[in-house]
């Protein structure tokens, strides 16, 4: 299967990615800022006779960023690039008060600061530095972890113009590495049962929900997609991925594809 970096994969999508690419034979790259959480995937990694190296970064440096994703590129052969690394969630209550809604006036320049650079800027960084090797060897992809809110409005400004970002990055991506035979694509979880979302289930509809490892089943089916290239710069849900490619969640449940 070769090698993936999955980028934020300390705990929630990134972390259900990471482990289902290792049970399905992939060796990884993992970033994240806890020592603890990483230290926890590479145990169970290893527990399935696969590789694990692990990168303690937090995102917002852009040096220490560039020189993870440098070291990274010099001493694996990657064959897939998974960016997850998200940032603004933290904050969504501030000085005791949920901003998330707030108008685009009224909202903290923190948080454009952590989805641009966290996100955006970590993505196309993490492309650059580790896409060299996949170039080499013409043999590899690129998914960008994406969601609706780059096609449509969902409470929030800045959510919108960082997810729409990553979406176009992802057709410029497609466009340079085309002659390369190398596809890129961004892909849109569904309601995903994260640490976060599962503290909150009461809030949420959860009978449509996805595992995290649900995603990484469905990167791994495009993977193994023989006419991926034609899917290049294209916006897939994990659902409408899943259901063309057969593939169930890890409880066996048919995820259906209810669009935004």
């Amino acid at each position: 299967m070769g090698t993936a970096i999955i980028t934020g994969a300390s705990r929630g999508v990134g972390r259900g990615i990471a482990m289902a690419l290792a049970g399905l034979g992939y060796d990884l790259c993992v970033t994240g800022r806890s020592a603890l959480d990483l230290d926890q995937i590479k145990s169970e990694v290893e527990k399935q006779g696969r590789h694990c190296a692990t990168y303690i970064c937090d995102h917002q440096n852009v040096a220490a960023t560039v020189a993870c994703f440098e070291s990274i590129s010099k001493t694996h052969e990657l064959t897939l690039i998974v960016n997850n690394a998200w940032g603004g969630y933290e904050t969504m209550m501030q000085d005791g008060q949920y901003t998330w809604e707030a108008k685009f006036w009224d909202q903290s320049l923190e948080r454009w600061t952590s989805m641009m650079d966290v996100g955006v800027r970590t993505a196309f960084l993490c492309s650059k530095y580790c896409v060299q090797p996949i170039l080499r060897n013409r043999r590899g992809a690129i998914v960008n972890i994406s969601f609706w809110s780059a096609q449509r409005y969902m409470q929030n400004l800045i959510y919108g113009v960082s997810k729409a970002a990553i979406d176009k990055m992802t057709m410029d991506m497609a466009h340079e590495l085309r002659e390369y035979n190398i596809p890129a694509i961004a892909l849109y979880p569904g309601l995903v049962r994260t640490e976060k979302v599962m503290e909150n289930a009461a809030y949420f509809d959860m009978s449509n929900s996805e595992s995290p490892e649900f995603v990484g089943l469905v990167i791994h089916g495009f993977m193994e997609d023989q006419k991926r290239l034609e899917k290049s710069g294209q916006v897939f849900t994990t659902a409408e991925l899943a259901s063309e490619y057969r593939i169930k969640d890890i409880d066996g449940k048919t995820i259906q594809d209810i669009r935004g």
